[in-house]
């Protein structure tokens, strides 16, 4: 699971910060956390939901800052049983998925909105989220999208197991 951090403002200039999370074998967005800002507690709220949901992960990748290095951080992946890898500072192509999702919803979402308000950012980013996983295909999943992918993987480990 990779995550990654972009920031954009709402038409009043108040900033915008948002907290990507790839599960980087599907290259589903599991989650887009929308707020004015996000600490090592707000990234630990979003794995519980996430782990809630889906079980934990076997590890999780990060870039090295201030939210990501925290105790409270390094404290859920080890009682999650949760590998941590960092990526070394100033080296993008190490988070490559989130690197290229942070594009893709820079240019095809933040790029092209206008947001009012927090909630109005929020609304609109989990509408795209939820169209990104839905709707688009990725040729390293033979054109199948996210929830494709997932479907056909979890049948498949079915078939495996019967």
């Amino acid at each position: 699971m990779g995550h990654g951090l972009q920031f954009d403002q709402t038409a009043d200039g108040r900033m915008l910060k948002l907290l990507n999370v790839i599960d980087e074998y599907t290259r589903e967005c599991l989650a887009i956390v929308v707020e004015r800002s996000i600490d090592a507690d707000g990234v630990v709220a979003c794995l519980e939901q996430i782990t809630a949901e889906r079980g934990a992960p076997a590890y999780v990748r990060f870039d090295n800052g201030p939210e990501f290095i925290a105790h409270a951080l390094a404290d859920w992946c080890r009682f999650n049983g949760t590998e941590t890898v960092f990526i070394d500072p100033g080296s993008p192509w190490q988070n490559a998925w989130v690197e290229s999702f942070n594009g893709r919803l820079r240019d095809e979402h933040l790029n092209g909105q206008r947001f009012d308000s927090l909630l109005e950012a929020k609304v609109f980013t989990e509408d795209w989220r939820i169209d990104y996983n839905i709707n688009r295909p990725h040729s390293a999943h033979g054109w199948l999208t996210p929830v494709e992918f997932v479907e056909a993987w979890l049948n498949q480990q079915q078939l495996t197991l019967a």
